[in-house]
């Protein structure tokens, strides 16, 4: 795998390489919740341009870093209140609640932001109208997820069920009667991250066991598999927080 190491701040940052295919193409840089960088590369950039670019944007990168860093640290039970991190996508999004209590109570995602609308300022309830918002959001991200993956998987022969539960430990199952049941918390995870776990479920449907014919198969339908499990497991404690 190609990185670049870049310094900043008497930091290190470690930064994954990633082809982007289109020529023409500016790079692209994405830094992770979970600490992790990319930068998707277009084709014909010589190392000069690469590491021109890197460098100006190394305090950007750092900057981000930071930031995640501090919501890392308050990885602490939710107040509820305006100011508040929440992740959907993989994205941080920032609360911001209107107490207004003439008018129905709402939550929108808009330009970065989570917006609740609620009659009455109580973190119960906008614990509450949050939580439908991401469970009513999962159903949608998931379905779609699965039926966009359905095409690799060529041994399932029809959509399997799928359902939604609060889970403690896990990011999903699949039942012996072939229902997928994911963790609603999955939709605030990176779109790789869910496309793995339904993966790993998909593949549970012809192999029932994590045996060496499991993980050949999930190798075949998603060969960097690992990576995304990493950062799925490195993000558990903020996407579980409640």
């Amino acid at each position: 795998m190609a990185e670049r190491i870049l310094t900043y701040g008497g930091d290190t940052i470690r930064v994954e390489l990633l082809p982007r295919p289109r020529l023409g193409s500016t790079l692209r840089l994405k830094v992770y919740p979970d600490l992790s960088v990319q930068a998707f590369v277009p084709e014909g950039t010589s190392d000069t341009a690469l590491e021109q670019a890197l460098h100006q944007k190394t305090r950007w990168i750092w900057q981000k870093l930071r930031d995640f860093r501090a919501v890392q640290e308050q990885a602490t039970p939710r107040a509820y209140v305006s100011g508040e991190s929440h992740f959907y996508l993989g994205r941080r999004h920032l609360l911001k609640v209107h107490h207004q209590p003439n008018t129905p109570e709402t939550v929108r995602m808009l330009r970065g932001r989570l917006d609740v609308c609620v009659q009455e300022r109580h973190p119960l309830r906008i614990q509450k109208l949050l939580e439908l918002w991401y469970f009513k959001r999962a159903q949608q991200v998931f379905q779609a997820r699965l039926q966009a993956l359905l095409p690799s998987t060529l041994w399932v022969t029809q959509a399997p069920a799928l359902k939604l539960q609060i889970m403690q430990t896990q990011w999903g199952n699949c039942s012996p009667g072939g229902t997928i049941t994911l963790n609603p918390h999955l939709v605030k995870a990176p779109r790789d991250c869910i496309d793995y776990v339904l993966l790993h479920e998909l593949c549970h449907l012809k192999e029932r066991n994590h045996s060496p014919a499991f993980w050949a198969l999930l190798e075949r339908v998603m060969p960097d598999w690992e990576r995304h499990k990493v950062r799925l497991d490195n993000m558990a404690e903020l996407l579980l927080t409640r």
